[in-house]
Formats: structure tokens, sequence, C-alpha cells
């Protein structure tokens, strides 16, 4: 399955659209905003978007690798995927 920017990031603002904000386009933040600060995900959130990244992209999210820098924000959950599927 090919997996470029474009495509990881279509997808995971569709899951934080429809699954996380149930559809309310109005409080979909921007790209490089954290999700945590924005009120978006919160720990159930966090589990749920663990589940869709090994789900769709067919990756292994490690317990290490749970940290902001990979999870709290569109541009780096994008990136994250990108580097795992390298």
């Amino acid at each position: 399955m090919q997996i470029d920017d474009a495509t990881v990031r279509e997808k995971v603002r569709g899951f934080v659209l429809e699954d996380l904000l149930l559809g309310d386009s109005e409080r979909m933040p921007s790209d490089d905003s954290s999700l945590l600060e924005t009120g978006v995900i919160d720990s159930t959130g966090i589990l749920e978007l663990i589940e869709f990244l090994e789900q769709n992209f067919g990756i292994q999210v490690a317990d290490n690798e749970t940290i902001p820098e990979n999870l709290d924000g569109i541009d780096r959950v994008v990136s994250y995927v990108l580097s795992k599927r390298s």
C-alpha cells in the first residue's frame, strides 16, 4: 500500500474529525496545534489514536513511543507514521 504525506494526513485528519470531534469541524485544530492543549484528545483518545494508527498503517506503536513528540498534533502523527513505515 502506497503511503505518502498527503494520504496519512487525510486519514489522520478524518479520524480526528469523525472519531475525536464527532464531526464538529468548528473545533478542528490546525495541523501544527497540540491535540492535548486544544482539548481535542485525552488519555482515552490517545489509546483510540494508537489503535487507529496500528490498524490503518500497519505499524506497532511501542509503549516508549507514546510521547507528545510522536502523537500530539496532526503534523507530529504524520511524521511519526512515515518514519515507522520507512
